[in-house]
């Protein structure tokens, strides 16, 4: 649902924000009010081409943004969160900016997006039919979600996507194995020598750290015998020692202490330290007596950090990665090594996947077809109500040439208006007026939305009244209606009859200021709504009889 369109510096809005509603929203005004702005602006939201003929005259740039329901259907969840964009929120903030010099900037939730993905996610979030903007009723991919919505296939959908993914992913696998037997052997020779040469080495985690301590050590034992005599005859082993001093320091306080107590506590924190130096220097003692000089380790150690260098250099930068690299590797030698087996394994699974591929995706076509019939059927039927009862509509079904995710078909809506018209692509033949009411039509009869779920999407209408009044303006008004009880739905509209049963009514209107022109959009109280269906009903001079009529359209809706 579309809570709430921002527009600033666009076309000619200066600053505009409309609060939409749920339920049957109509926009109206004179011819050329600019009513068709809020569809466009809308439009551009979800990914329409940007122009810079839509930034204001004298703007650095234009800016839409609208404040939708975020989308609850699991494939938009899983995009917006490949993208990054939290969707756990109440509300999603969808933002375009166009530039003056005609580039354009997109925003989720204030972070930068492509505008492919606000196309992918337009149709969770609203579905515009009118002249120039069209989504559900010109995409193939649509128009077969629409069918399978209808028809109840969706868990028939998923299931076949499954079976389809595992036949794919069994394919490319046999693909890699059947590649060439010489590269295999090739292969196989690199790989088993790598494994074994670091097999051979047996690295230990981190054992390159403890090495690089101990060659420090031996490469400097002069340099440590010297400075650990210099510190132990220093601590210990002189007349004039730490320990020494310490002591004849003791000795005196624990005399003062004697005669004055308060000193006794200093003296025993001079005999814990002199006990503090006395560990030191017999652990010193310890390691000096332990500590010689061993040309042959020092050889030895420099040849296994020479090893442990060379691996970390081919299959690091860790030995941690190092051993990771030996276990991949491994695996890979073992499949390779009982690729035949593995092949036959695979086969077999390819055969099973296409069988079963084959055998739903039958059932998903027949399912398709009927509905298709049924759907096309109901669609008919609603159109002779809408000013379209000699029209033909039909949904066909066309196998595609390779398999996909959906199954092997194609799904094509059909129509023509005039008898002894052939069918066409609807996109191609149909004016603005008449692709608004076949929406209206196929909305009516599947009862509800694509995409239908815990959300409400918002469903535009904009020309749909083109060329019509009375009782088919009245029908077609009747099933916005409807229709608003399921979807949030946003008509611009020039009769009254659809206007009166409006749940919102929002006026659109132009000023003019010295060289200057802005639309405004204000949302019209109960006795301004009387108003304005008196002057759609009367036109510019607004009648008492004119005002009784709209009070009667108010009352009878």
């Amino acid at each position: 649902m579309l809570h709430e369109l921002d527009i600033e510096s666009y076309a000619v809005v200066e600053r505009l924000r409309v609060p939409f509603h749920a339920g049957l929203n109509v926009l109206t005004g004179e011819t050329g009010s600019g009513k068709s702005i809020v569809v466009d602006a809308l439009a551009l939201l979800l990914g329409a081409r940007a122009s810079a003929d839509v930034v204001r005259a004298g703007a650095r740039k234009a800016r839409v943004s609208g404040r939708f329901d975020p989308p609850r259907d699991q494939a938009a969840v899983a995009r917006l969160s490949s993208s990054g964009i939290d969707c756990d929120g109440d509300e999603l903030i969808v933002e375009r900016q166009v530039l003056a010099s005609g580039n354009s900037r997109a925003y989720l939730n204030g972070s930068p997006v492509t505008v492919r993905l606000l196309r992918d996610l337009a149709p969770h979030l609203a579905d515009i039919h009118g002249q120039h903007q069209q989504q559900t009723l010109v995409s193939p991919a649509l128009q077969l979600r629409l069918l399978d919505s209808h028809a109840g296939c969706d868990p028939d959908v998923d299931a076949l996507r499954a079976v389809y993914r595992r036949w794919r992913a069994s394919e490319e696998a046999l693909e890699r194995l059947r590649g060439s037997e010489q590269e295999r052997l090739r292969r196989i020779d690199l790989l088993r020598y790598q494994v074994t040469e670091v097999r051979d080495a047996a690295p230990q985690v981190e054992e390159d750290e403890g090495l690089a301590s101990e060659r420090d050590r031996l490469a400097n034992v002069e340099t440590l015998r010297q400075s650990g005599f210099e510190a132990y005859g220093a601590l210990y082993d002189s007349a004039s020692s730490a320990s020494s001093l310490v002591k004849l320091a003791s000795d005196s306080l624990a005399s003062i202490g004697s005669v004055d107590e308060r000193f006794d506590r200093f003296a025993e924190s001079l005999e814990d330290a002199r006990s503090t130096i006395d560990d030191v220097a017999f652990e010193l003692r310890a390691y000096l007596e332990n500590l010689e000089a061993d040309p042959e380790r020092l050889e030895a150690v420099e040849d296994r950090l020479s090893t442990l260098d060379k691996l970390k250099r081919k299959y690091g930068p860790s030995l941690q990665d190092v051993l990771e690299f030996a276990e991949r590797s491994a695996e890979e030698l073992a499949i390779l090594d009982r690729s035949d087996a593995e092949i036959e394994r695979l086969e077999a699974a390819v055969t099973v996947a296409a069988a079963e591929y084959a055998r739903r995706s039958s059932d998903l076509s027949r399912k398709r077809a009927l509905a298709a019939e049924e759907l096309a059927a109901c669609t008919e039927r609603e159109l002779c109500d809408l000013a379209l009862a000699r029209s033909r509509f039909v949904i066909g079904l066309e196998r595609t040439v390779s398999p996909g995710a959906n199954g092997f078909d194609r799904a094509a809506l059909l129509f023509s208006a005039n008898p002894g018209q052939p069918l066409r692509p609807l996109g191609q033949v149909a004016s603005g007026g008449e692709l608004s009411r076949v929406a209206l039509a196929l909305k009516t009869c599947l009862g509800q939305t694509v995409d239908a779920g815990a959300y409400r999407r918002a469903l535009v209408f904009d020309e749909i009244d083109t060329g019509v009044g009375g009782s088919v303006a009245e029908a077609i008004g009747r099933r916005l209606q409807r229709l608003s009880a399921g979807d949030q739905v946003l008509c611009v509209t020039h009769l009254p009859q659809i206007a009166c049963l409006a749940d919102a009514h929002f006026h659109v209107s132009k000023t003019e200021t010295g060289d200057s022109t802005t639309a405004e959009v204000m949302e019209l109280a109960v006795t301004e709504r009387e108003e304005e269906l008196a002057r759609m009903l009367s036109g510019a001079e607004v009648t008492a009889a004119a005002l009784e009529n709209a009070r009667q359209l108010m009352r009878d809706s």
